[in-house]
């Protein structure tokens, strides 16, 4: 099927009236992109077809290394800032120091990536080989097969790949924020530093050491964070607040090896049984967490936070809609309202096989993924201290390590118990002077209503940053809400990359 390298009418019309709302600087970096375009999305596409799975340290520091080049080629003095160890990937950090400005405002984004199976993602496509797709393959999307270096870039079509959007949307929005502007618009107004993380995706594991390490170079008022995605709604945001979060794997134990189920069945304990009910005993089917003290000591929102939560669009019902569910996990509460809770989310569980593989077998062993994810008040630690105290009111016996034989013989339920590295939430006041300055220069590059949200539903390391540096820490999004992050066929959608260039020029230049 042959695709057409144009927009469509209406897409058209919209991106011209877009035009002829914009503002001297946004006309100023849209002129700059649009001489410049073909060789950003060069850029681009290199950038996301470098493997950037966290724990891939060789590829990670090419990441690293290419993002250095970029900020060198764009005039930005760029260094690594290492961690005490080589098991560290460095900070990417570059500064810019202005005459006269009297705010130094950090920029981060992050270079790593989830880990992938490209077995998962849809024929024709591959994690490390961007290819344009001209719509989400959910809705009819194909892979633009006719495209040519120099031909027109279709705004609305998507550019596939791991991290395409979560993170190096984030890196592309920036940088080239920060080139268009000074290529055609003059100079910042706050001092600007520039810092790309390598370790987000697995916890920020290093980045309170690397804070402490380099806090000089660090030190700074306001850190703005581009990542994550924008509305549902497709307007565009700033998001005062992150939730924390922490895993947590189980591993619950049978007999010592698999065991034929016609032999053993209705004798020999079946682990996979016991973890299923345990799972089963922390939610109820409302999506309520029935987990002693685990809605206790979070911070509710403001008066403030709430009416800024009832200015954002109602979009559940087309998100319903969308994603082919009849009602949401807790009737009457809507999407941006579930923020403000804790959360439990059961991310995997494993125990033998299913499918074509599937054997007649008790498995020795059944595996859960538990993802916690945090809000403001509740400490990590403590939430995964609840969890643990759960499984022993359920008759669990807890333990760290492998089973021992005498453990096995003494106890009849057991599990064993692995917690990550967490962070907790994060909240910046919207009625700051330098908050409503953030909401003001994204606002001058949209002629729609920003949304205004206390918190996004994601998790960033941000409290680290906070309790670090003592600097404020508010998000602007880039990325579009179905770009599958962290799943199989991410996608980052073109219309937003270019827009993102504005807006970030936008808080570099914000009064």
């Amino acid at each position: 099927m042959k695709i057409a390298s144009f927009p469509g009418v209406a897409a058209l019309h919209v991106w011209l009236m877009a035009a002829a709302a914009a503002s001297p600087l946004q006309d100023a970096v849209r002129s700059h992109r649009v001489a410049h375009e073909q060789e950003l999305m060069a850029e681009y596409r290199e950038l996301v077809a470098i493997p950037n799975v966290g724990s891939d340290q060789p590829n990670t520091r090419r990441n690293a290394d290419f993002i250095v080049a970029m900020m060198q080629r764009r005039g930005i003095p760029a260094e690594l800032l290492e961690g005490r160890t080589s098991a560290t990937n460095p900070l990417v950090f570059g500064e810019i120091k202005v005459p006269g400005a009297t705010r130094t405002v950090v920029f981060y984004a992050h270079y790593d990536g989830m880990p992938v199976n490209p077995k998962e993602w849809a024929e024709g496509l591959d994690p490390w080989k961007p290819v344009f797709l001209s719509a989400p393959l959910a809705r009819g999307g194909k892979i633009v097969t006719d495209w040519k270096p120099g031909d027109t870039i279709n705004p609305d079509w998507r550019v596939n790949g791991r991290a395409s959007a979560d993170d190096k949307a984030g890196i592309f929005s920036i940088l080239n924020g920060y080139a268009a502007l000074v290529a055609t618009a003059g100079r910042p107004t706050v001092n600007v530093k520039f810092v790309f993380e390598g370790e987000e995706e697995m916890g920020s594991t290093h980045l309170g050491e690397l804070i402490e390490l380099h806090r000089a170079k660090l030190a700074s008022d306001l850190w703005i964070i581009c990542d994550g995605p924008r509305p549902v709604s497709g307007r565009k945001a700033v998001v005062f607040g992150v939730r924390g979060d922490v895993n947590m794997h189980l591993t619950a134990y049978g007999a010592k090896r698999p065991l034929h189920s016609g032999n053993y069945g209705n004798w020999a304990p079946n682990p996979a049984d016991r973890l299923v009910a345990l799972l089963a005993s922390m939610k109820d089917d409302k999506g309520r967490v029935l987990i002693k003290g685990f809605y206790d000591d979070y911070v509710m929102f403001s008066e403030s936070e709430r009416i800024a939560l009832k200015d954002a669009p109602d979009t559940d019902a087309m998100l319903l809609k969308e994603l082919g569910l009849k009602a949401p996990e807790a009737p009457g509460r809507s999407l941006l309202e579930g923020f403000e809770l804790p959360g439990l989310n059961l991310n995997g569980v494993t125990a033998a096989n299913t499918g074509r593989t599937a054997t007649n077998v008790i498995p020795a062993v059944a595996r859960a993924a538990l993802d916690l994810r945090l809000v403001l008040g509740i400490d990590w630690r403590k939430q995964t201290e609840r969890v643990v105290e759960h499984m022993q009111a359920q008759g669990w016996h807890v333990i760290d390590h492998e089973p021992t034989d005498g453990e096995r013989a003494q106890f009849d339920k057991l599990v064993m118990v692995e917690v990550g590295h967490g962070y907790n939430a994060q909240r910046t006041l919207m009625n700051l002077p330098l908050a409503q300055s953030v909401v003001a220069a994204v606002q001058s590059t949209t002629a729609d209503p920003v949304v205004r949200l206390p918190t996004g539903g994601g998790s960033l390391p941000l409290s680290i940053i906070e309790e670090k540096l003592g600097a404020k820490v508010i998000s602007v999004p880039a990325a579009n809400y179905d770009n599958n992050q962290h799943a199989e066929n991410e996608n980052m959608l073109i219309r937003y990359l270019w827009e993102g260039m504005e807006t970030f020029a936008a808080l570099m230049t914000m009064r």
